[in-house]
């Protein structure tokens, strides 16, 4: 939508300064952007006697705004310049004034207060300091965007406060979001309070900085301005996700405390440290890991790879020196040094040393041309062929690289390439699980759109654009720290030191295996179904999601929702050695998953059928996506004030990986196969056989679809429909009790439940609902439901 104020400043300054050298004309559309701002800068070039003018308020500007001196009320030197101030504060959502008042007057200084204020900065009568005009002109928001966190913005607005006047520092945003700008900002306030010189200050990680870092460590009774800048810098790289997968945060403070203490040891332990460097203190290894991708380069590693032939005496040497895994490429040869790919006998060399390999796929990649949907799926279906003639097992997870510095402008492309890829290795089956290569955000970008299972992290490449401003992406496996020479004798080869995430992909230690991942749940089900039906009594598949659902979902609200659990079965098969297994791994994702929701969910299918009308919904579907939606629900409305649209918060929360949420991608994939799963049940098939049918044959390379198709009729509207009616109907009591319980479990009790929440705001997050499901099959929109799509997001401001 128009503003009128900012087409009125569009329009001016085309106007005025349209045939002047270098100007480049804004369009006349009433939305701010940079271009607008572009054009502001260059009509204040011209003004100030800068010639030929350019998009760029640089420190030649900033020089000649100085010559001005400051700026305040009563201040006409330059008409034009006033006039430039107005149209910028409207630009930046601020009441700018009368811009035919050629002085700068009370009115647009008090703006500049409400603005200084809103930076971190004291009001002091609206004055316009040469720093504070640049703020002006550019697009750094002052106020806390969708998403942002106010931990974060108080700490930007510190920043701002404190150093703003230091000669290398700039007026940052303080928009509640980590970035590069923010990164830098705490850079240089380290380097300024260390005692480095400000013409010194640049925010690179030297050798001053080094050893100042090495000089300031904090812990137990720590106090003052050093204390400040850690607990900053903790903020900045939260949360950390615990061994308990849960998000860990902490607090901008001067003074060490208890909760710093735990948030510093979950820090160290999320970041690969070793034993011995899991100090729990503030020390040199944390600050680094804190400030920079690479954090220390020469901490331990256990992981590499390398773009050498690793032969038996090469892997002998990296074993003897603490290797344990070793990344090597699937395709593309090199000049010099040996083979970039794998070559025939190598993999025997590899595990012979006592390594273990993941595989990489890079054909090129160090070009923004490069990444287009056409070249990820033949990338996908190359390296699918490349892993199958090495003979990697199912659900190896191929790590996909982008290997230069893609700017968040280029994600849209990164992100297209990455949906190409998925494409192939569908197309072949799914028999491999696609990783990402590349910088902090490209890894953790591809993973929420695109649900790569792990990150193999650029570390090293720290002045990347996507590494600095960004905390590790929640599934990293691997981080790369330094590349360095190995002499091995005579011999001499280049490795990469990586370090590894215990937990994470622990690559591959054999080849050819025929096992599936998914076989200790198989061979756990053929146990139980052999007991059920040796117990005579009952269904047998019914006795085998009652044994799983013992734990979990057996209380008062799954007995009244779908029916209470056969309790003898349970005690029988016990004391004839059954066990309930706490999870087993998808062989088409890679995803750790839960056999007791899954098993749970399939019950209230199998127990309680879909509505023949698709668009309503039933106790079947409480049991697996509804009771999932009505607690993501809670989440959502507990989270409102800082995102609004219940539209943005599905696409960005729901089913994500490495996303915190009570709807996770694995609880999706619980989700679906549950129902799946019930479908063939209610055929009549045994539950290993249509287990076997979905696990080691063809059934999980098209869950998605096949659920959309089965539930929802592979329709938006019908899954928006029922989205909507389980969160509003009233027809059951059990359902409107459990509905009630699960959104207070998701959002505490002070949400609005959803049967209360005006229309015009639940149907957004019903389309998100919709649109995630259709996102996760990959399927195309139509312009009828991209219509759809735009209006809900109109809600949040990011229609197209």
């Amino acid at each position: 939508m128009a503003d009128e104020k900012v087409l009125a400043a569009q329009q001016w300054v085309n106007a005025t300064y349209g045939s002047v050298a270098g100007y480049a004309a804004c369009p006349e559309n009433g939305q701010t952007g940079w271009s607008t701002m572009y054009s502001l800068t260059m009509g204040l070039q011209h003004e100030l006697g800068i010639s030929p003018v350019v998009a760029n308020f640089g420190a030649g500007t900033l020089s000649a705004v100085a010559a001005l001196g400051n700026i305040g009320i009563g201040w006409q030197t330059k008409a034009n310049i006033v006039k430039i101030i107005r149209h910028g504060l409207f630009c930046k959502g601020y009441w700018g004034g009368d811009t035919g008042v050629v002085s700068f007057d009370s009115v647009a200084a008090a703006s500049v207060d409400l603005m200084k204020e809103n930076m971190g900065l004291v009001r002091d009568g609206g004055v316009v300091q040469p720093k504070v005009l640049k703020a002006i002109l550019n697009m750094d928001a002052y106020a806390v965007l969708s998403g942002g966190d106010d931990k974060v913005r108080s700490i930007q607005q510190w920043l701002n406060g404190r150093y703003w006047t230091r000669s290398t520092c700039t007026i940052g945003p303080t928009d509640g979001h980590y970035s590069r700008d923010v990164q830098q900002a705490l850079m240089k306030a380290i380097q300024i309070e260390s005692g480095i010189p400000e013409d010194q200050a640049t925010g690179n990680f030297g050798a001053g900085t080094q050893a100042a870092l090495k000089a300031h460590s904090v812990g137990p009774g720590s106090t003052g301005i050093f204390m400040q800048l850690f607990s900053a810098a903790c903020v900045f790289n939260e949360p950390v996700l615990t061994a308990a997968e849960d998000d860990q945060r902490t607090h901008f403070t001067d003074t060490w405390d208890s909760d710093i203490a735990g948030w510093v040891s979950g820090f160290q332990a999320f970041s690969g440290f070793s034993t011995s460097e899991r100090t729990g203190m503030g020390d040199y290894l944390t600050w680094a890991q804190l400030l920079v991708s690479m954090g220390d380069p020469d901490r331990n590693a256990t992981a590499s790879d390398t773009a050498y032939t690793i032969t038996a005496s090469r892997g002998q040497r990296m074993h003897n020196d603490g290797y344990l895994h070793v990344g090597r490429y699937l395709n593309e040869a090199s000049a010099g040094g040996g083979s970039k790919m794998l070559e025939e006998g190598e993999l025997g060399d590899i595990f012979g040393a006592g390594l273990r390999v993941f595989p990489i796929f890079q054909d090129n990649g160090r070009s923004l041309s490069e990444y287009n949907s056409a070249n990820g799926y033949t990338h996908g279906r190359l390296a699918h062929d490349q892993a199958v003639h090495f003979g990697f097992n199912r659900g190896t997870v191929i790590y996909f690289a982008v290997d230069y510095d893609a700017t968040v402008e280029d994600m849209p492309k990164i992100l297209e390439y990455f949906r190409g890829v998925t494409s192939g290795l569908s197309s072949k089956g799914k028999r491999y699980v696609h990783g990402v290569y590349g910088s902090r955000n490209v890894c953790a970008q591809v993973t929420q759109e695109t649900y790569a299972r792990y990150s193999f992290v650029s570390g090293m490449s720290w002045g990347f654009s996507g590494n600095l401003g960004f905390p590790l992406p929640s599934n990293w496996s691997f981080n790369q720290i330094k590349e360095y020479q190995v002499t091995n004798g005579t011999d001499v080869f280049s490795l990469d030191r990586d370090v590894h995430r215990a937990g994470s992909d622990n690559g591959q230690g054999d080849v050819n295996r025929a096992v599936s991942p998914a076989a200790a749940l198989l061979t756990n089900i053929d146990q139980l179904y052999g007991l059920a039906q040796d117990y005579g009594s009952g269904d047998p598949n019914r006795l085998v999601t009652d044994y799983y659902r013992q734990a979990r979902y057996s209380d008062y609200r799954w007995t009244q929702l779908i029916g209470d659990v056969d309790w003898d079965f349970v005690a029988y098969a016990d004391s004839h050695g059954a066990e309930l297994l706490a999870e087993f791994t998808d062989p088409f994702t890679g995803q750790t998953l839960g056999p007791q929701h899954l098993l749970a969910t399939a019950a209230g299918h199998m127990i309680k059928p879909p509505l023949v009308d698709h668009t309503q919904a039933n106790a079947g579907d409480v049991a697996g996506w509804a009771g999932d939606v009505m607690t993501f629900y809670g989440n959502w409305r507990r989270d409102s004030d800082s995102i609004a649209s219940g539209y943005t918060y599905c696409t960005d929360y729901m089913a994500k990986i490495g996303v915190s949420s009570s709807f996770s991608f694995e609880d999706l994939i619980e989700d679906v196969d549950g129902f799946l799963l019930a479908e063939k049940l209610r055929a009549g098939k045994a539950i290993t056989t249509a287990l076997r049918e979905h696990y080691e044959q063809t059934g999980g390379a098209t869950r998605f679809q096949d659920f959309l198709s089965k539930r929802f009729d592979t329709t938006r509207s019908t899954a928006q429909d029922a989205a909507h009616y389980i969160l509003t109907a009233l027809d059951s009591p059990i359902i409107n009790l459990g509905r009630v319980a699960l959104e207070y479990e998701g959002g505490g009790i002070a949400i609005i439940l959803s049967h209360t929440l005006p229309d015009d705001l639940l149907q957004p997050f019903c389309l998100g609902f919709a649109e995630t499901l259709f996102a996760r099959a990959g399927l195309e929109e139509t312009s009828q439901t991209k219509l759809l799509a735009n209006h809900a997001k109109l809600f949040s401001g990011s229609a197209d």
